[in-house]
């Protein structure tokens, strides 16, 4: 499903930010991975948009967005975006799923107005610093983007293997090509917001001690075949947030909401109905 009736647009610091708006009910918020777009979340936004109402807008730069703010340089002023987005639909609660980058300005959502976040699910996510070798190995790769303002070849070989658990490209090669083909495509005008992006999730604050002060119900999920936020940091997430429930995806690399999309609703649903 493409949901394309469903797709609106909002004009957030004079740039236009593309959204799903699909369902009745209480308010969910999704927030997808860098290098992917709503589209992620196809299989979550069919089950649970008929019970919730999913708002799941386009990341700066990716989907259907306009580039990224001229002065956005945080995941903090992504969430004061997003929140935008939330006041100018005239929406009070809402619960926030993330996945990876969705997970990292999720939280710092959930931090900054903890009344109005009812609960919080991280995918793929970790909130601490990133790791330094991971680090210097990206900021490696956004200058070589950069230089060549597309996603070279050998660097499509490189990136789409981390997205992924093991043996993805054989068990599901549309997916992993299908992947492969979009980083291809990239256009020049996208490659700035692409590299700022990068630079801001890749060089991002540590709220792991902040983030004990959360509140609102939280679930962890990490595929357990995931490189890129191995499992090792869902656990010191889960020490970090007092009461939250970490669950292991089998047979799941990063993209989750793909490569174990019944695992992830089944386990999504469950965490909602509790808490909404």
């Amino acid at each position: 499903m493409k949901f394309t009736s469903y797709k609106n647009r909002l004009t957030i610091e004079d740039k236009t930010l593309s959204y799903i708006d699909i369902g009745t009910g209480p308010v969910l918020l999704l927030g997808h991975s860098y290098l992917w777009d709503a589209q992620m979340w196809a299989p979550q936004i069919e089950a649970l948009s008929q019970q919730y109402r999913c708002i799941v807008p386009d990341l700066w730069g990716h989907g259907d967005s306009d580039p990224l703010p001229d002065n956005c340089r945080s995941l903090q002023h992504i969430a004061d975006h997003m929140l935008k987005l939330m006041d100018q639909l005239d929406i009070q609660e809402f619960s926030i799923i993330g996945l990876s980058v969705g997970g990292m300005w999720g939280a710092e959502l959930a931090l900054k107005v903890p009344k109005r976040v009812k609960s919080l699910a991280m995918l793929g996510c970790f909130v601490g610093f990133e790791p330094e070798v991971a680090r210097a190995k990206y900021y490696t790769m956004l200058d070589a983007i950069k230089e060549a303002q597309a996603v070279p070849e050998a660097l499509v070989e490189q990136i789409a293997p981390l997205f992924f658990a093991h043996n993805t490209e054989a068990n599901n090669p549309e997916l992993f090509n299908g992947f492969k083909e979009s980083l291809r495509q990239v256009k020049p005008e996208q490659i700035d917001t692409i590299c700022r992006l990068g630079k801001i999730i890749f060089g991002r604050r540590d709220t792991l001690e902040e983030i004990e002060s959360l509140n609102a119900p939280c679930l962890i999920m990490t595929g357990v075949e995931d490189t890129v936020r191995p499992v090792l940091e869902g656990y010191l997430m889960h020490d970090a947030i007092k009461g939250s429930e970490f669950i292991h995806i089998p047979q799941a690399g990063h993209i989750s909401t793909l490569e174990q999309a019944e695992f992830v609703n089944q386990h999504l649903c469950a965490f909602l109905s509790q808490h909404n």
